[in-house]
């Protein structure tokens, strides 16, 4: 009789963020197969926890996927965790979990701690629809066709970001998401867990000590009812040299601020000013 796939959800950062039963089928569990095993010993030492564990992860996907079903067919419990969360986001535990679905194998979620969700809840933003995806391209080129295509889905999305690399995302995501809020997580259920609040502009000046771990949540898109004024190119224009002659702002914080508040992308406000430069007005 085949056994059974345990996906097993394991604290974000907090040792105490467990439940009892993902504890009780760590221990029973035949095997526990991880993403890391060096962390994940971390917390099965905390917790006294024995069972052996072998690697999991996207670079041995071939070769540990076919020895992992053969291990269920046989009729073992294997015991699936990524490095911090629930197991399938951002991992080769998807994989794993369609081909069990394909040949008959039990498949048990231990559900548990979640970063996007952690992130979503404390952001105040809605939460019906949710898009939830991984980790930002490295590459230049392929992390802003990727922003561009977040861009397009109007409701809240979330996403993790590595510390190196936050504040170029939050650079790309300034002219592309434009006024859309943002909220982003450092360090969740950690000591030095914080909010950030604002658009992305508004981040780049906030998150100046980049380290940490990252989780983003993008507010939905403005209504364009919302506007709070539809003002044409010569208002805008004089509205920023107003701001920047009487020094009340720098030239990036005032364009974000009439972004903000005329309902148009960073990028827009650039564009307007640059072409009444060009006409001499």
């Amino acid at each position: 009789m085949p056994g059974t796939l345990f996906l097993v959800a394991t604290p974000i950062g907090n040792l105490e963020d467990i439940t009892l039963r993902a504890l009780r089928v760590l221990r029973e569990a035949d095997v526990i197969a991880a993403e890391d095993t060096r962390r994940t010993a971390k917390l099965l030492a905390h917790y006294a926890i024995s069972t052996p564990s072998l690697s999991f992860h996207q670079h041995n996907t071939r070769t540990r996927l076919p020895q992992l079903l053969a291990r269920l067919e046989r009729g073992d419990r294997i015991a699936l965790v990524t490095d911090a969360g629930t197991p399938g986001i951002s991992d080769p535990g998807v994989e794993l979990v369609r081909r069990c679905a394909e040949q008959g194998i039990a498949v048990d979620p231990i559900p548990g701690a979640s970063a996007p969700l952690v992130a979503v809840i404390a952001s105040g933003f809605p939460t019906e629809p949710l898009t939830v995806f991984g980790f930002v391209p490295a590459r230049a080129k392929d992390r802003r066709t990727w922003l561009e295509q977040l861009r397009s889905i109007p409701h809240t999305v979330t996403f993790f970001e590595a510390p190196h690399r936050i504040r170029q995302t939050l650079s790309e995501a300034a002219t592309i998401f434009g006024i859309r809020p943002i909220v982003v997580g450092r360090e969740l259920t950690k000591v030095h867990q914080r909010f950030y609040r604002g658009t992305a502009a508004d981040l780049i000046e906030q998150i100046a000590d980049a380290v940490g771990e990252f989780t983003v949540v993008v507010g939905p898109a403005p209504s364009a009812t919302r506007r709070e004024h539809q003002a044409d190119d010569q208002e805008i224009a004089n509205e920023f040299g107003q701001s920047t002659a009487r020094c009340l702002a720098r030239r990036r914080s005032a364009v974000a601020t009439l972004a903000r508040k005329y309902g148009r992308s960073t990028n827009e406000v650039y564009a307007i000013l640059e072409r009444m430069k060009r006409s001499g007005v």
